[in-house]
């Protein structure tokens, strides 16, 4: 299956779990900073009706600081309804225009990482198909927005589900999923993981 459809899927299966939510869980704090629920999805889909000069404009409004450019994204659609940001995260779960970027790596890694970021603090994990994982463990490495070879320098992840390991140093094992999120930089995800170089992880990302 190709990347573009695995980004779909990805989406789909988001926009899936975000139905199922209360209306008061919109509101949970995720793993990212600052960010509740509405501020992630209304981040995702933020890019996606707009086109080359669109978000050129965008990121000259931000100064070109990738902080600013996403509240720029988030402030223009976090006001609208659960149903309409679930709506829009249907209509655009083809990757179109910005996030086809990198083959379309980039919307299946930014897919999958805030779900996960979602799903985390609301205690509802899930089983990722190792297809979808794979493709973003490699890109997180050295995604410039990830920057996963920094968080992890220094040690050597490897995977307890998954055929992967990536980098050199004291082991450090765990899920693929949880090395992912610590790969992003998430804190708190590297109690999840273990091995002689858990502990420079730890002290790394708290």
């Amino acid at each position: 299956m190709s990347l573009k459809h695995l980004a779909r899927d990805e989406r789909l299966d988001l926009a899936a779990f975000l139905e199922t939510l209360e209306p008061s869980q919109w509101d949970t704090p995720t793993l990212c900073e600052g960010w509740r629920v509405r501020d992630v999805v209304a981040h995702m889909i933020s890019y996606d009706e707009l086109d080359t000069r669109g978000v050129l404009r965008r990121f000259a409004k931000g100064k070109f600081l990738l902080g600013r450019i996403n509240d720029i994204g988030v402030a223009e659609y976090v006001a609208r309804s659960p149903e309409d940001l679930i709506a829009l995260l249907r209509k655009y779960a083809e990757p179109r225009g910005f996030t086809t970027g990198f083959g379309c790596r980039l919307a299946l890694t930014d897919a999958m990482i805030h779900q996960q970021d979602i799903r985390r603090p609301l205690g509802l994990p899930r089983q990722i198909p190792g297809e979808r994982l794979l493709p973003v463990l490699s890109f997180a490495r050295f995604a410039p927005p990830i920057r996963g070879f920094v968080h992890a320098r220094g040690v050597r992840l490897i995977a307890t589900d998954l055929d992967w390991s990536f980098g050199s140093g004291p082991d450090v094992r765990g899920t693929a999923e949880a090395l992912l999120m610590a790969m992003a930089g998430r804190r708190g995800v590297v109690g999840a993981l273990s091995g002689p170089g858990q502990h420079i992880m730890a002290r790394r990302l708290g």
